[in-house]
């Protein structure tokens, strides 16, 4: 079974605790796991401003799941976003290797400092 790299954004309601919110995110992260997905990095970008009001709501709940899946993990992984009335929008892309390669260096702060390189010169 070929195994691919894959990452999803999705917005939960802004209606939620920080506890449910984590519950939230912890219900799948065990769809993925019981899926057989290797989950390779996670970060939860908290409450943000959405470009568009979504259900007559301004802000959200974002978090970032990348990971490494056979390819019938995303369908699974989708109706559960679906069924779920906390999700307010989701998005899944499947990453090429220059994008698994960017995302690696973007972790290691690779970016970070090249930004703070160039402060320092101007």
């Amino acid at each position: 079974m070929e195994l691919r790299n894959y990452e999803t954004v999705f917005i939960l309601t802004p209606l939620l605790n920080e506890a449910q919110m984590q519950e939230t995110v912890e219900k799948f992260r065990e769809v993925l796991k019981e899926n057989g997905a290797e989950i390779i990095h996670e970060e939860n970008w908290g409450l943000r401003k959405l470009a568009y009001p979504i259900q007559k709501k301004s802000t959200g709940f974002y978090h970032l799941v990348e990971y490494k899946a056979p390819t019938t993990v995303v369908d699974q992984l989708e109706l559960a976003y679906r069924r779920d009335e906390k999700v307010v929008r989701f998005l899944t892309t499947a990453l090429d290797k220059h994008a698994v390669a960017y995302n690696e260096r973007r972790r290691n702060g690779e970016f970070k400092s090249q930004a703070k390189k160039e402060e320092v010169k101007g």
